[in-house]
């Protein structure tokens, strides 16, 4: 598993950053003539969001299920994306990749632990530095400002426990069981609470969220 994600990662060095009028051509032949190749090559320019967001569990024995979950959200959000919104694909793109990954490791059990500083096989650099610049513009940085400062606000408005939980296991990376020692309740009533934590912050943020 681990020689197929050091694989992987090399092939991910082949890939170049579209243009931004390559883009937008693409996006045409896409949405409007229903083009597969633009497709494919749309889906194949975006893959290092989808490596980016694996990192930190590179780690995992199971990391390529990772990496596939991940490119499977990459591909829905190619589907769904309406570029005629004016927003950054990357920014649309990210939360799917990200949440399709999530979902998979809630499934198998798995933990959050960054490793961006683990080195690749041959041991000459880390996966970081092998990423290629995937840098965002001033309007991606601007709309994710807004989405975290909104994030920050929803927060704020959850009861103190669910917040306190949700601040521990996400922003923190804190295990379930020591959070539940701590608050002196039961692992159960931990991930309850996270599960209502998660249902409000969604339904706060339902109506920002459709305009992505």
């Amino acid at each position: 598993m681990r020689l197929r994600f050091a694989q992987y990662v090399e092939e991910l060095q082949r890939v170049r950053p579209l243009e931004r009028e390559k883009e937008r051509h693409l996006w045409r032949a896409y949405k409007n003539d229903g083009d597969g190749l633009a497709r494919r090559q749309l889906i194949e320019a975006y893959q290092p969001l989808v490596f980016k967001q694996a990192l930190p569990y590179c780690h995992l024995q199971n990391i390529m299920d990772v990496v596939q979950e991940g490119t499977v959200g990459l591909i829905e959000a190619v589907e769904r994306f309406d570029p005629e919104r004016g927003v950054a694909f990357s920014l649309f793109a990210i939360h799917r990749i990200r949440g399709r990954m999530l979902d998979f490791l809630r499934r198998e059990g798995d933990s959050d632990s960054p490793c961006m500083d683990a080195v690749v096989e041959d041991g000459r650099c880390s996966y970081k530095e092998n990423l290629m610049d995937t840098a965002p513009t001033v309007a991606e940085q601007a709309e994710s400002h807004e989405l975290i400062d909104r994030l920050h606000r929803a927060m704020a408005r959850l009861p103190a426990k669910e917040k306190a939980v949700l601040e521990d296991v996400y922003l923190a990376s804190r295990d379930v069981q020591a959070v539940a020692e701590e608050m002196a309740i039961s692992p159960g009533h931990v991930y309850r609470l996270q599960k209502t934590g998660i249902r409000r912050i969604r339904g706060m943020l339902a109506r920002f969220m459709q305009n992505w």
